[in-house]
């Protein structure tokens, strides 16, 4: 088989992605919408962190800028609520809330730009805990503890979303949940091509020359500060654009979600995944997002499960162990994640 075969194959998986809402459920499209938006975030991150060598605790912070970006900018005054909002057209909203992650990561590049390693790490958990305080307090902009609605995102009267205008296919309504998980294949789907394009092309090379030796590259006449900024801002906006998904699956959204955890949780979704690679990324942002919710929904079948807050072995606990197991595993037996098992299978598959 040709290695232009071998290559188009993952491709083939989008095929059975659009044929999924006539045969599921919504539970299992929110699922995989919040499985997508995992792995958009994912794929940030090891732009970052793998690609660039920039240790980030902070993703959850530009998650929370994008998804409450969007809720403020989008929205008018809550009635009988205390969340304010500018009442922007849904989509500019959405394009704006990925902006303005894009500009937080640019304001926190002078920080990545004088410390790395270990330090950069610690120093971004500064916007986490920054950004529970906002979230809290700040209850004009994000309704405080109690959080805030998500508007419905519309192009030109028809709710990309929602429910208007009626809209049947194969005599199946297509609602909130079948119009938002064909938008988040799409958007997955393009932030595969930018991300491959950046870590494949010119942009990539340099970023792992910087990682490697930041004295070589400078050498080599790369401009380290600028690249480092640049490597921040793609992250955050990547963030951004998987803050908006997760608030429109969510249509309701508290700072609870927005913690340190996610942060830990999307690093857990870089080195299962593969450090460096946007497909493992992605392969590692489906399992660490969806596993939980998968394990909540079969666990009245899964009789070894306690239910939540009983102090047993429940699904969100049962979930921490396996990612915990399978870090220790992928750090032991396989460095490269699940993107090396798949290189493994395409191996096989050009070989066959």
């Amino acid at each position: 088989m040709s290695d232009r075969v071998a290559r188009l194959l993952p491709w083939l998986l989008v095929l059975p992605l659009l044929a999924m809402p006539l045969y599921v459920d919504g539970s299992w499209l929110i699922i995989g919408i919040l499985g997508m938006a995992g792995a958009i975030g994912a794929i940030g991150l090891t732009v970052l962190t793998g690609t660039a060598g920039q240790l980030s605790l902070a993703h959850a912070f530009f998650l929370a800028v994008g998804a409450y970006g969007y809720a403020f900018l989008a929205a008018g005054s809550e009635p009988g609520g205390e969340a304010s909002g500018l009442g922007l057209p849904s989509t500019v909203a959405a394009l704006a809330a990925v902006l303005l992650a894009g500009l937080a990561g640019l304001a926190f590049s002078p920080v990545a730009a004088r410390v790395k390693g270990l330090y950069l790490g610690v120093a971004s958990l500064a916007l986490v805990f920054i950004g529970e305080h906002v979230l809290r307090n700040a209850a004009p902009l994000t309704g405080g503890f109690n959080g805030r609605r998500v508007p419905t995102l519309s192009i030109g009267g028809f709710e990309l979303t929602g429910r208007n205008p009626e809209l049947v296919v194969l005599g199946i309504p297509f609602l909130e949940r079948e119009r938002l998980w064909y938008l988040s294949v799409l958007v997955l789907v393009v932030s595969i091509v930018v991300a491959t394009r950046i870590v494949r092309g010119r942009p990539g090379r340099a970023l792992r020359l910087m990682r490697d030796s930041a004295a070589a590259a400078g050498s080599m006449g790369v401009e380290v500060r600028r690249y480092q900024a640049s490597a921040f801002v793609c992250s955050s906006m990547f963030a951004g654009v998987a803050g908006v998904l997760t608030a429109l699956a969510f249509q309701y959204i508290v700072p609870q979600y927005f913690t340190l955890l996610l942060s830990v949780t999307f690093l857990a979704m870089v080195v299962i995944g593969g450090l460096g690679s946007v497909g493992g990324a992605v392969a590692g942002g489906v399992f660490v997002t969806a596993l939980p919710l998968v394990l909540e929904k079969f666990s009245t079948s899964l009789t070894f499960l306690a239910d939540p807050g009983t102090g047993g072995l429940d699904a969100t606990m049962l979930a921490h162990l396996i990612f915990g197991a399978s870090i220790v595993l992928v750090l032991v037996v396989e460095p490269g994640g699940l993107a090396a098992l798949g290189g493994r299978l395409r191996t096989l598959v050009r070989r066959s």
